[in-house]
């Protein structure tokens, strides 16, 4: 019974430390986050079209910061990503898939890779391509640079993630979290 009790007392004592540490460890994750996102929308290649009522002869392509769009459209179930301050990058995506052709639903053997931009002009990818999974899920733990080698900058004033193929073809764009009660 003594330590039974004795055993009791250490964890009610010990138990406040414990969490208090998490939050540390917590609060300074947090701090070295760059940016997140939280949610995910899909591609559809063409921006607007001019023409009949019926046809139209001429689109515009849905170039985001100079990244094309694929030939046909995509849609993403859920993406999560987080960019650290010191460029690492993890995402978390779920059914990346046609949404159209006769290949829809498919992952139409993928691969996929992050492209982060924090102004109009600079990218930084991730190095490494990760194939999609045949329900179009993908994980990304990878490092953004820029092709002269840098990492994203401090603040990233205007956040915008893409989720590109191997030829540079944006599939899916990330949601900012401007949510900064975390």
């Amino acid at each position: 019974m003594k330590r039974t009790l004795a055993l009791v007392t250490l964890v009610v004592l010990l138990l406040p430390v414990a969490l208090a540490a998490k939050d540390s460890k917590d609060s300074r994750d947090s701090r070295n986050t760059l940016v997140r996102f939280e949610g995910g929308i899909g591609v559809d290649p063409v921006s607007s079209g001019v023409g009949t009522a019926t046809t139209a002869e001429v689109v515009n392509r849905n170039i985001v910061r100079g990244t094309q769009p694929p030939g046909q459209i995509w849609r993403i179930a859920a993406l999560s990503a987080e960019v650290k301050t010191d460029g690492r990058i993890k995402v978390d995506g779920r059914g990346l898939l046609l949404a159209g052709g006769n290949s829809i639903g498919t992952n139409a053997n993928q691969s996929v890779r992050a492209r982060l931009f924090c102004d109009a002009t600079t990218a930084f990818d991730s190095a490494n391509l990760v194939a999609l999974q045949p329900n179009g899920d993908f994980r990304i733990d990878d490092v953004l640079r820029s092709a002269a080698g840098a990492t994203p900058p401090n603040p990233c004033a205007s956040p915008v993630l893409l989720i590109i193929n191997g030829g540079g073809a944006w599939f899916a764009a990330g949601i900012p979290d401007l949510d900064d009660s975390d």
